[in-house]
């Protein structure tokens, strides 16, 4: 009897070492890539912000130089980081409430079993999966000077006469749209499956307690769908922090600096135009890279924080 279940301890335990390594092999793959094309440049980044190099052979260190650098003179008027960072905030700040708010409300009219339900699912979703830049030079053109969309705030009474993506104004806002369009349909699907899960009985218990459907929303769906929100805000806020695609696309950073954000700028001092040196800039950008995984740590610390508050008070 001992030994047979010796024996069977024995072969329990290689099964075990087995579906362990079966498992290790599964993982393997993303967890090199991960520390290949990530772990591995952010920690070189961040040791490459104290150094000033121009991607040759001469390495600086030059401690908090750069930092000194980005910072020196710092205006949100004036200075290039503080421009880019009030325009990444005030995207941010208008992207984000629009993409969800517009996601949860396609998500109410479509999470009801209407025929058709399932298609215009499907055909809000598809800009999130479709190119970029196809979608990007569609919207140029949609908002070129007579353009369709100028021509139809003309009809209405508006005096459109500027291309929105030449216009100091109005670019960052073309911005947002395209981003709350592409956007909007993903976000879509997270609170649908949200919705999926609230439970039936709420809203009988709704009904019976007299609870009109602007208070079932309000006192019901709302709370309910508060870790959807949750989550969904705090990716918009951490994409937001890192627009750089559209920027590229559509409007280079410009007119002037009016759509220069944060990654727009770690490109240009990647690649030429400012420094302390020379004309690539690694160290720097590598300082303001620093700046922005700072901001978005302190964003989510922040939110975390406030989580239990949020859901207290729903």
């Amino acid at each position: 009897m001992t030994n047979d279940a010796a024996t069977a301890r024995r072969t329990m335990s290689k099964l075990e070492r087995h579906n362990t390594l079966i498992a290790y092999s599964f993982l393997a793959p993303n967890f090199i890539g991960f520390v290949v094309f990530t772990l591995i440049p952010v920690i070189f980044s961040f040791v490459l912000a104290f150094m000033d190099w121009g991607g040759g052979e001469n390495v600086t260190f030059v401690g908090l130089d750069n930092f000194r650098y980005i910072f020196k003179d710092f205006s949100f008027t004036r200075s290039n980081l503080g421009i880019a960072l009030k325009n990444t905030v005030f995207y941010t700040l208008m992207t984000v409430p629009l993409t969800l708010v517009s996601a949860m409300a396609l998500a109410l009219v479509l999470n009801k079993a209407v025929k058709g339900a399932n298609f215009f699912r499907a055909v809000f979703f598809f800009p999130y999966v479709a190119s970029l830049v196809a979608i990007c030079v569609c919207w140029n053109f949609l908002l070129m000077k007579n353009g369709p969309i100028n021509q139809m705030l003309n009809a209405i009474g508006f005096n459109m006469t500027k291309s929105w993506t030449s216009s100091r104004d109005l670019a960052i806002w073309a911005i947002i749209i395209v981003s709350v369009w592409r956007n909007a349909g993903y976000y879509m699907v997270m609170y649908l499956a949200g919705l999926q899960g609230v439970p039936a009985e709420l809203y009988e218990a709704a009904t019976m307690d007299g609870a009109n459907g602007w208070q079932k929303f309000t006192k019901v769906t709302l709370p309910m769908l508060t870790p959807t929100t949750f989550f969904c805000s705090i990716m918009m806020i951490i994409s937001c922090f890192k627009i750089y695609d559209v920027v590229a696309i559509m409007t280079q950073g410009g007119p002037g600096r009016s759509t220069k954000m944060l990654v727009t700028y770690i490109f240009e001092l990647s690649f030429g135009g400012e420094g302390i040196a020379t004309s690539a800039q690694y160290g720097v950008a590598s300082a303001v890279s620093m700046v922005l995984l700072a901001i978005v740590l302190l964003v989510t610390f922040v939110q975390f924080r406030g989580e239990k508050k949020w859901v207290n008070y729903m």
